[in-house]
């Protein structure tokens, strides 16, 4: 199945990108969650607009990247959250609670879905979570979750 990206897709491309999948992953997954379209002739003269959309939304350039991750490694960031006696969190540390996180502690504006959690955080303590800033850069932020 031929499919057109809308949004980035990890392992597979980027919004714009026309690619090959499978018939069941592109019509159950990629397709009813609005990240690809059916590639036709009219949907592959819309390539240039998403490209365009994409452009204005991601980060510039590799320099403005690596300027944004020296920012990310020098940032000291604290989450509050509600804790049992045990110290684990009612709920979990979510990618848009990261990005919230970093915003208040005075760092740039981050997407949520370039925020990768590994493991899920669950507990109090500190963490070390990765953003993905261009597809050559890659930040990490220190992240210290703090009972509420």
């Amino acid at each position: 199945m031929k499919l057109i990206l809308t949004q980035e897709v990890p392992g597979l491309g980027s919004p714009g990108d026309i690619v090959e999948v499978a018939n069941g992953y592109g019509r159950n997954y990629l397709v009813p969650r609005k990240y690809a379209i059916i590639a036709t002739k009219g949907a592959e003269r819309q390539v240039e607009q998403i490209k365009r959309a994409r452009s204005a939304r991601a980060v510039r350039d590799l320099g403005h990247a690596q300027e944004i991750a020296g920012q990310l490694g020098g940032l000291k960031v604290e989450l509050i959250g509600r804790a049992g006696k045990e110290g684990r969190l009612f709920g979990s540390v979510t990618a848009a609670d990261v990005v919230e996180a970093v915003t208040a502690a005075g760092g740039p504006e981050l997407d949520r879905r370039r925020v990768e959690l590994t493991t899920p955080i669950k507990s109090l303590g500190a963490y070390t979570v990765a953003v993905h800033l261009h597809p050559e850069v890659t930040a990490s932020v220190k992240l210290q979750v703090k009972k509420a």
